[in-house]
């Protein structure tokens, strides 16, 4: 496979990991359409590769989900969650999926030392913007203060989004 059609396959599903993001954030639920379309591009990445690739990607995928699923049942991992990273298991070979969970693992690193430092950046980050964009920074400072003040969840749709892009454009240079 070509690595333009790896580009084009990491813009097309940054579209619906954006989307899953973006209501993560807002709301900390992952739309379910978002993981169906992530995974219609990978099944569409792996058909051209044939039966066998396609195979072992949906073994990856179903092995990425049982993981998923116990993590889901001990509480660690929300239900979006588990059903999002299966879908981004199928935008790689199988043999990239373990360079994939890499990528998640570290971009939620780098999410939960954001939300960490959040509580002291939050006034710096978000500076009062004119007009209804600065309403909307005061409103986005508010909702998450009380997030954290809960002991809300991270958005880990974000780290899930950012760590499949990465690991599909890693994987367009094979």
């Amino acid at each position: 496979m070509t690595p333009g059609f790896h580009y084009f396959l990491a813009l097309a599903a940054a579209l619906p990991l954006a989307a899953a993001a973006i209501s993560d954030v807002a709301t900390r639920t992952l739309p379910d359409r978002a993981a169906l379309a992530v995974a219609a591009l990978g099944l569409a990445a792996r058909l051209p590769e044939g039966a066998a690739s396609l195979l072992w990607s949906l073994a990856a995928a179903a092995a990425v989900f049982g993981g998923c699923f116990l993590l889901w049942l001990r509480g660690w991992l929300g239900g979006g969650d588990a059903k999002l990273l299966p879908a981004v298991a199928l935008l790689v070979p199988a043999a990239a999926v373990p360079a994939l969970l890499l990528a998640v693992a570290m971009a939620g690193g780098v999410l939960a030392v954001a939300y960490l430092a959040l509580p002291h950046l939050l006034p710096a980050a978000l500076p009062a913007l004119p007009g209804r964009g600065g309403a909307l920074a005061a409103r986005l400072r508010a909702v998450e203060a009380r997030r954290l003040r809960r002991g809300a969840p991270l958005p880990y749709g974000v780290a899930i989004g950012a760590g499949a892009l990465a690991a599909t454009l890693l994987a367009s240079g094979r």
